[in-house]
């Protein structure tokens, strides 16, 4: 439970601010910081950054005993319609369960960034630590997570993170190149690209990663061949559809996540093409559907049970959250099965 401390208190004790001081300094009742600490509702959101200011500029963090902190690691998504999220929740799971706790899934509630209903939820239930997905942490929920003690760790930042925020990652810039040279080197000259939504890292990495590819194969790379997608089937096939209807269509294509990959080759099905005689298809994550699909298809392997163990475990050894933030990037690899060819002779 919180300690709220006496106005004979004021003075502090080895350098520690109290709580009365915020008080006074923030012209505010110490039942309104007892409120702000514990993540109460019922406080403006004015005077709650004033009081959290003051706390962080002070250098004040709450620290709950271990009776009261949930033995949970809190695993967040902005949405749970992706079959990836079945590897990261089971890399988490591993991890989480041979320390003793137990994961707990929940909805950030905004598209990146943590919805404020989110953040106080989170406070009353205290878990161990928290594991987001394709996020951004603002600064003021930094602030607040840190003034209860509560750790974090990022898989797959949706943008790049401030130095002081550990996150876990995969090489998307090198996947992706790794896609494309494979298409390039098989002779394809008319390499089409489906990434994933323009304000996420991971798919402009993988983007970039095309680029650089089509530029050392000496191909120029055509604008009406790039296309942003969402990572789900629906954006695949809607964007495949639209790119082999071109007068002079793509040869190959890169799919920027493999459930993007199933939309492409619906398309090329409905198109009347055969995959690959007619058309190239790389995806990329290599889920675990991947190798079932008709013909089974060449993706790029990302590690994503093992990014979820490795934020996993950062999370756990974060003895102090405040401490310097490590960054991981692990490696990806090109699978290939068969959804890639030479293209066909005219």
């Amino acid at each position: 439970m919180l300690r709220c401390m006496d106005d004979d208190d004021d003075a502090t004790d080895e350098g520690r601010v109290t709580l009365a001081t915020v008080a006074r300094k923030a012209g505010v009742s110490l039942p309104t910081v007892s409120k702000v600490l514990n993540g109460r509702a019922d406080v403006s959101h004015r005077t709650r950054a004033k009081v959290e200011r003051l706390l962080a500029a002070q250098g004040y963090r709450r620290r709950p005993p271990g009776a009261a902190r949930a033995p949970l690691v809190e695993l967040v998504f902005h949405e749970l319609e992706s079959v990836w999220a079945v590897e990261l929740i089971l890399g988490v799971e591993n991890v989480a369960k041979a320390n003793g706790a137990t994961v707990v899934l929940t909805e950030s509630g905004t598209r990146h960034a943590p919805a404020e209903d989110w953040v106080e939820g989170v406070l009353r239930r205290r878990p161990l630590g928290v594991v987001l997905v394709f996020s951004t942490l603002p600064e003021p929920v930094k602030r607040r997570l840190r003034s209860f003690g509560i750790p974090f760790v990022i898989i797959d930042p949706a943008g790049d993170p401030d130095p002081d925020v550990p996150s876990v990652g995969s090489a998307n810039w090198a996947g992706g190149l790794a896609a494309t040279r494979h298409l390039t080197d098989l002779g394809h000259r008319r390499v089409a690209v489906i990434t994933g939504p323009e304000d996420l890292m991971c798919s402009l990495a993988r983007l970039d990663g095309y680029r650089s590819a089509m530029a050392m194969a000496g191909l120029a790379v055509d604008p009406a061949l790039v296309r942003y997608g969402d990572f789900h089937v629906q954006s695949g096939y809607r964007h495949a559809m639209e790119l082999l209807a071109l007068p002079d269509p793509p040869t190959a294509l890169f799919a920027g996540s493999d459930l993007q990959a199933l939309g492409v080759l619906q398309a090329a099905r409905v198109r009347g093409l055969s995959v690959p005689r007619d058309l190239s298809v790389v995806g990329y994550d290599d889920v675990s559907l991947a190798q079932w699909t008709s013909p089974p298809l060449t993706t790029v392997h990302q590690p994503l049970r093992h990014m979820a163990e490795e934020a996993t475990r950062m999370l756990l050894e974060q003895a102090d959250p405040d401490g310097t933030a490590r960054r991981i990037e692990l490696a990806t690899r090109l699978v290939v099965r068969q959804t890639t060819a030479g293209p066909a002779m005219g």
